[in-house]
């Protein structure tokens, strides 16, 4: 007769709490930054008023009417959904090739691919600026986006490649069998059966493209500038100010809180994808 071990109550009750703990670690932040924006720039500073204060949409209204964050969200909106599409658009033909039909330089292709993420990005900010320039395309759309993709595209290839291998090839050979050409499979079989590794895919890049701060602040000026340039633009000779940095910060961080939180599911199912066979 087979003896079940009943789960200890430090098992019940430790694994809740410690989850909740770490939750709360990494809620905090957003928290306070949020609290902080609530405060005027003279409260933000003041030891009394760290819990206690008077609340103010002083910041937030100073944003919409003096900084022109709508310009700013949109241009965010513009470069960051464009450059996922055109990531994809790219990563998952060649995620396909490599998944499919690999070579004995496939691996070796994605190792350089990975390896291009280790480079500085300060190391080529000069010849890019200069590059840039030259061409007339210093602070436009085009080339935020063509940044952000290039930047992105290691990931979504590897990301991708580890989802699609997930995916029997006798499928694709089926289809093939039937006569459907290369695209047909990426488009009937492929990304029907890779959907949520795909949506996951998608997800994880615009965050990686609406959060990228580097880039976006040193190429841009003011035509399509992103709500980076906007946070950095609160920092003057007379230092931060804390309450509009908040105020900006939390405009900027709310979309992506809240798609996160209605595609978490998608995002759990797509970074779980061929983990339970």
């Amino acid at each position: 007769m087979a003896i079940v071990a009943k789960p200890s109550k430090l098992g019940t009750f430790g694994r809740p709490v410690l989850a909740w703990t770490v939750g709360l670690l990494f809620f905090f932040p957003i928290f306070w930054m949020v609290l902080t924006s609530f405060k005027t720039d003279a409260d933000a500073v003041k030891p009394e008023h760290l819990i206690f204060f008077q609340p103010t949409l002083e910041n937030y209204l100073n944003m919409t009417e003096n900084y022109d964050y709508w310009r700013f969200a949109r241009n965010s909106v513009i470069t960051a959904v464009m450059a996922t599409l055109f990531t994809l658009f790219v990563g998952i033909p060649c995620a396909y090739a490599m998944a499919f039909n690999p070579s004995r330089a496939t691996k070796d292709v994605l190792m350089w691919m990975l390896s291009t993420k280790m480079l500085p990005a300060a190391a080529v900010l000069y010849p890019m600026t200069f590059l840039t320039k030259s061409a007339g395309l210093f602070d436009t759309h085009f080339l935020i986006i063509l940044v952000l993709s290039l930047i992105n595209l290691p990931i979504v290839v590897w990301m991708l490649f580890t989802y699609f291998k997930e995916i029997p090839k006798d499928i694709i050979e089926a289809g093939k069998m039937d006569g459907v050409n290369t695209w047909g499979e990426i488009r009937e079989i492929l990304i029907p059966l890779a959907w949520g590794g795909i949506a996951a895919t998608a997800l994880l890049c615009f965050i990686f493209c609406w959060n990228e701060a580097y880039w976006t602040v040193r190429l841009t000026t003011t035509n399509a500038a992103t709500l980076s340039k906007l946070i950095e633009g609160n920092r003057a000779p007379e230092g931060l100010f804390f309450g509009r940095l908040s105020a900006v910060s939390a405009a900027a961080v709310g979309p992506i809180v809240v798609l996160g939180w209605f595609c978490q599911k998608q995002l759990v199912q797509g970074l779980t994808f061929g983990a339970v066979k």
